[in-house]
Order: structure tokens, then sequence, then C-alpha cells
């Protein structure tokens, strides 16, 4: 396996309209960000903002933390899903999710902080330039992928709330429609939606804010029109349709933790060593291909290994 930064165009296996993108803009220097009154404005020359799925988005940085693996195709991607709210077969997401409406969306930040805030999609396109990265994810359940996503850090978010002393975990909550979400009182879990990371693992810059993939706006079934992307954590970790961001002082609930809190931890971190109560971790099977392949300590992403140091990764799962 090569190393991050050696991608190259022939690595990849995207969308048609992807490869067919526009010219990607020149990064753009920081010029600032100021926050009045709960309304968020930027010096950025970005274009009008686009929050509506399949929408093409302008990225301005190809980023390093981009793994060289190949990328699953657009199909693979959005039409293999876990999205409870649109149904729990993988299938179901992709047919169900078609008419849910995303426009218009605000995300609160609050909690544990110095600046509460609450942001629009404008906004959110606005905060920093757009980043294309390259994340491998492993499912829980054994099958792995490799996506294109869009977006930035989301300590780019968190920096501008000014976290007090006492928030040590940061909290996120789901969109939950019932009227649009039907299918989700048969889903066997509680809604909406709910995840949590420690704050130095929602600080790191590995933990993306995601608003699209192969170069468009982000599909409904994928989690549109704003999602968290943990890429060293089973893939439940990574919430979809955010609107909430809470900085809290104790550990958060999880959706998954509190259905079965014997098969899923808050960590989640990818472990081949540990297994889950039903199956093997050791191994993994990436979409499109036949043969399994080794499931890597982190999910391959060594970068964050020094958040664990001393801590037993066993018990805490």
């Amino acid at each position: 396996m090569r190393k991050f930064g050696d991608l190259t165009e022939a690595d990849i296996t995207p969308k048609s309209v992807y490869l067919n993108r526009r010219q990607i803009l020149r990064a753009m220097g920081l010029a600032g960000v100021a926050i009045a009154g709960g309304k968020v404005f930027s010096r950025f020359a970005f274009p009008p903002a686009a929050v509506q799925a399949g929408t093409k988005l302008d990225v301005s940085i190809k980023s390093p933390y981009s793994t060289t693996e190949k990328i699953n195709t657009f199909e693979d991607v959005t039409h293999y899903n876990n999205f409870y709210e649109f149904g729990t077969d993988k299938s179901d997401p992709a047919k169900n999710a078609q008419k849910f409406r995303t426009v218009p969306w605000t995300v609160s930040v609050e909690g544990e902080v110095k600046k509460p805030a609450k942001y629009s999609m404008d906004d959110i396109l606005k905060l920093a330039p757009l980043e294309e990265r390259i994340y491998r994810h492993r499912c829980v359940e054994g099958w792995s992928i490799v996506v294109p996503w869009i977006g930035y850090s989301l300590n780019t978010i968190l920096k501008l709330a000014e976290p007090t002393e006492k928030a040590k975990f940061v909290a996120f909550q789901s969109y939950y429609d019932r009227g649009q979400m039907p299918w989700a009182e048969h889903s066997g879990i509680e809604l909406p939606y709910v995840e949590g990371l420690r704050i130095d693992e929602a600080m790191h810059p590995l933990t993306l804010l995601c608003v699209g993939m192969y170069g468009e706006s982000l599909p409904n079934q994928d989690g549109a029109p704003v999602r968290m992307v943990i890429p060293w954590k089973y893939g439940f970790k990574s919430i979809k349709s955010i609107v909430k961001i809470r900085c809290v002082k104790g550990m958060p609930p999880t959706t998954w933790n509190m259905y079965a809190p014997n098969e899923y931890g808050f960590y989640s971190n990818v472990n081949p060593n540990v297994d889950h109560p039903r199956w093997s971790q050791a191994t993994e099977r990436r979409l499109g291909e036949f043969l399994r392949r080794k499931t890597l300590m982190f999910n391959g992403y060594d970068q964050v290994a020094s958040l664990y140091t001393g801590m037993d990764l066993r018990k805490n799962y």
C-alpha cells in the first residue's frame, strides 16, 4: 500500500460526471471568518451555496489525508447504505430517501461553548475552503468502501464556538421527521439518531464535517445535506443528516450503544483484534471485490493512535 499523498487519477474509479467536472479551483488563502449575532459572515470568494442533492461543488483542495486506494463506484456508495430512518435493508435508503427535504437546513452548535450559533447550509459551505478527502471505511458488519468525500475538518466549526474547559465530549443529533421517515418506526432503534466523540477525537483534523462526495453535494441516502465522516471508526459513528452539535461535560448516549451495549461500544474504533460478539473483525470485504482483505488497526489511520495511549482498547471497544 502506498502512502498518503501519492494518489493519481489512474487510481480511482469515480462517477463519470465526476471525471468531467470543472477544473478544480486553485486553493484560496484564508481571510478570516467573523460571527455576529449567531450569523456567520465569510470573506472567502465562494460561489453561491449549493445544498440540493447532486449539485456540483467547487473543491479547492486535494487533501493530503487522502488514501491512495481505488475508489468505489458512485453506484456502490449510493445503493448500499445503512440509514435506518429510510429502511433497514441496504437498498432501502436509495429508494425511500429521494423526496427527503433538505432545504432549508440549520445546524446548531451549543452546550459548553462560549459562542453558540446556528448555521444555515450557506453558512457551512462558506466557513472554509472545501477539500476532497478520499477515505477508506470499515463497516462493523464486515464490508468496506473507499469514498471521495468533500468537506473540511470539524474543528473549524468547533473553534469558532470556543468550547469551554468543561467540554470533554461532543454529542451529535440527526434529523428525524416521522412524516418523511415512516420506515423508521420499524427500525428497532430509538430516534432521533445520536452519536458522540471525545473532544480530542472531534478536534482531530481527520474528523470531517462532510457536505459532498464525488464532486457533488451529498445524495439524500448518504446523509444529505451535512454529515460526519470519521474514518478510523466503524461506519455507524459517522452520523448522517446532522442538525445539532453539542459540547458536553460527560460521555453522551449513542444510538447503537444504547441498543446493544455488549456489541457496540462508545469508542467503536476499527480494531481487528476485538471481535464483534457475532463475527470476527479480523478481515473485511471491499464492495465490488470477491476476496477478503486483512482489517487494519484504526482502519490504517495511525495518525490517531496517540489519542488512545494507555487505554485498554478491548475494554473501551
